[in-house]
């Protein structure tokens, strides 16, 4: 006998942001999984996966963006392909949502899946609700934190900090107040382990801490050099800004934490020569310019990404990339002065401003949408923190030599 999941949502929010919601890969990752591919017509293909290592793949059966969308559905380790059929009608200023996971049998061997189905739709929709009509991602809120900023890592970077493995995670700096600066982790410290979990990538990190919250003790490994060591990690709390409501009163907070920036790169880069700014404090590590370049690159970077976020057609990656010192070269070459790579990242910061100022108010509409660009960006200025701590340390070194 077949058995069907069946749940039901009221959310206020217009029809059209209901069917965006199943429709668009970004908006899926928004408010269900962490990586999404959907092409919204009858036999286009949709593929979800989530951190966990579950995933699923089927294609669009029904798309009508006034009634509902029907799908397939076949995920790991299921024993065959089930249907999901989404419906909504238009209640006053509310939509009815009904969603219908059909075609699993009430066999033992279906026990757990059954059970899964259910848990996951249900926080799903759960936390599609609190998109569409707050813009926050439940599954963001209530993640703690560990308190680091990762960096590269790779054969290369182990060998120059005589780590004797090749994967992991290395922590560029840790974060004031949070729990890793609290159990004694440094920057350039590797995790292999959180929880008793393997640490590969970013994905491996979330999956260690799946379930956890705030105030949780989880075990870490790491190695400091050839060092392992074993430390107990308080989780810590996600702090959450406040989002401004139109795009232009967000541009003005990032211009104010932009002139925040540039008045404390002018302080330290003052009268520095040349030559200074062009040192390097070792074969693989970066010179002052290089480390501007980085800046230049990433805020064009960030520039992009905005774009995508705004046409919700966002370029997804396995992984991180590195750092490309062949386009390092390339902008330090383009702007070969201390000078002409200032102004350059303060041209760069401008158009972003400008940018963010120009997005059409009509974005907000997409609440979803609109709060996580909004909370990344809040969020940039400690990616340039990171790299003052790095030019004043070079600086430093230069001096001494």
């Amino acid at each position: 006998m077949p058995a069907t999941v069946i749940l039901s949502i009221q959310v206020k929010a217009p029809i059209i942001e209901v069917y965006r919601s199943f429709t668009n890969a970004t908006v899926f990752n928004e408010w269900l999984c962490d990586f999404a591919t959907a092409i919204p017509r009858q036999g286009g293909r949709l593929y979800l996966y989530w951190n966990s290592g579950y995933f699923t793949s089927g294609e669009y059966i029904r798309v009508d963006p006034r009634e509902g969308v029907e799908f397939t559905w076949h995920g790991r380790d299921e024993p065959r392909t089930t249907r999901v059929k989404v419906s909504w009608t238009e209640q006053d200023d509310s939509t009815l949502l009904i969603l219908e996971h059909s075609g699993m049998s009430m066999s033992s061997a279906w026990s757990k899946t059954r059970k899964e189905i259910r848990a996951g739709w249900k926080s799903g929709l759960e936390n599609l609700v609190s998109v569409l009509e707050t813009g926050q991602d439940l599954r963001l809120i209530n993640r703690p934190m560990l308190g680091f900023i990762l960096g590269d890592f790779n054969p290369k970077i182990a060998q120059t900090l005589h780590i004797p493995v090749s994967e992991g995670l290395r922590l560029d700096r840790v974060v004031e107040g949070m729990g890793a600066q609290a159990a004694g982790l440094q920057a350039n410290d590797v995790l292999v382990t959180v929880n008793h979990q393997p640490l590969t990538d970013y994905g491996s990190l979330i999956k260690a801490i799946h379930g956890k919250i705030a105030g949780d003790i989880v075990p870490v490994e790491y190695y400091r050099g050839g060092v392992k060591q074993k430390v107990s990690l308080k989780l810590s709390r996600r702090p959450i800004p406040d989002i401004p409501a139109t795009p232009v009163d967000l541009a003005a907070v990032i211009e104010r934490g932009y002139q925040e920036i540039e008045t404390e790169l002018d302080s330290i880069l003052a009268g520095i020569p040349e030559d200074t700014a062009s040192f390097k404090p070792g074969k693989d590590e970066w010179s002052i310019k290089e480390i501007l370049a980085h800046l230049i690159q990433s805020e064009r970077g960030l520039q992009n990404n905005i774009n995508e976020i705004i046409s919700s057609q966002e370029r997804v990656a396995d992984g991180y990339s590195e750092n490309s010192q062949a386009w390092i070269n390339a902008t330090v070459q383009t702007y070969p002065s201390l000078s002409a790579l200032r102004e350059e990242l303060k041209r760069s910061k401008r158009e972003t401003v400008f940018f963010i100022a120009a997005i059409p108010a009509s974005f907000t509409l997409h609440k979803g949408s609109y709060w996580r660009l909004a909370f990344n960006l809040l969020q940039f200025s400690l990616h340039f923190r990171e790299h003052i701590q790095q030019i004043s340390q070079v600086l430093d070194q230069a001096k001494v030599k």
